[in-house]
């Protein structure tokens, strides 16, 4: 389930909340400014305002009008179940199968996309440039952590590796079951991305280019969103306690290996889009 299906979803469950008498018809629209996000309160893949923007309206407290869509919003499809936290936040729990498919098609777009062994020409300069005139900053060639276009590229170019190292022992991505909170993280941003990269087209529907005439401030959005997909990515891989993507030592790729290489297979398609969208490399080695 993407973002914006689950923003229908709610609105579905707000209907059905008023239609049958549960919230009275002043509460009959969504209110503006409703958003999906990261949960402020426990652990889940999203957490809504929806029924504290509703409160006033009502005339219920947040947490009554949270639990009526709760018992709604749980029986839509994709959802694996909601808790009424904080204040009033609705946190949704997304069925695990909506994020496997999810994964296995960022993955199979990208492999059915890109070149299998050729990789993309390198221009450090001309790249900095073109992220520079994205973001409205200054040029920056200098490679570290400092440097977000530097992260971003980096990120690619470890799932590149983790990609064909999981080829010389013998195995290949699959998606599986998603559980951990780096994870969760990650797959919140990768559903995401579809929506985002539109934003960044030509009245003809093609991407266009960072040096297209008009403002190259309006793909600073992607921009942004790539360097949160590379960090999460980065997190999910790096950070300590971080579970390998790859066995280790003598031990033998097992599906949760597997799992773990297709999330990071559908992280660098999502990377190597967004660059090439932004006419700047993805390189495979850095």
């Amino acid at each position: 389930m993407t973002p914006a299906q689950l923003s229908r979803a709610l609105s579905s469950a707000l209907r059905r909340a008023v239609a049958e008498g549960e919230l009275p018809r002043t509460a009959a629209e969504p209110p503006a400014g409703v958003t999906l996000r990261n949960p402020p309160h426990g652990d889940a893949d999203y957490a809504s305002n929806l029924a504290l923007r509703l409160a006033a309206a009502t005339g219920h407290p947040a947490r009554s009008v949270a639990d009526v869509l709760r018992t709604r919003l749980v029986q839509e499809a994709g959802v694996a179940r909601v808790e009424v936290a904080g204040p009033g936040f609705l946190n949704i729990h997304l069925a695990e199968s909506g994020w496997t498919a999810l994964v296995r098609r960022i993955a199979e777009r990208g492999r059915a996309e890109r070149p299998q062994d050729a990789a993309p020409a390198e221009d450090p300069a001309r790249d900095a440039e073109r992220w520079a005139a994205v973001t409205g900053t200054a040029p920056r060639l200098e490679r570290r952590d400092g440097n977000p276009l530097f992260r971003v590229q980096y990120a690619h170019s470890r799932v590149r590796a983790l990609l064909t190292a999981a080829d010389d022992l013998g195995f290949a991505p699959e998606p599986g079951p998603y559980a951990t909170r780096a994870e969760g993280r990650l797959l919140t941003l990768l559903a995401d991305s579809a929506r985002i990269a539109e934003r960044c087209t030509a009245p003809d529907g093609n991407p266009a280019a960072p040096d297209h005439p008009a403002d190259p401030a309006a793909y600073a959005p992607l921009a942004r969103h790539l360097t949160a997909v590379a960090d999460a990515f980065l997190d999910l891989h790096d950070a300590p306690g971080a579970r390998p993507v790859l066995p280790r030592g003598d031990e033998k790729p097992e599906a949760a290996h597997r799992s773990r290489l297709a999330l990071a297979e559908a992280a660098g398609t999502v990377l190597a889009g967004g660059l090439t969208q932004l006419g700047i490399s993805a390189p495979h080695h850095l």
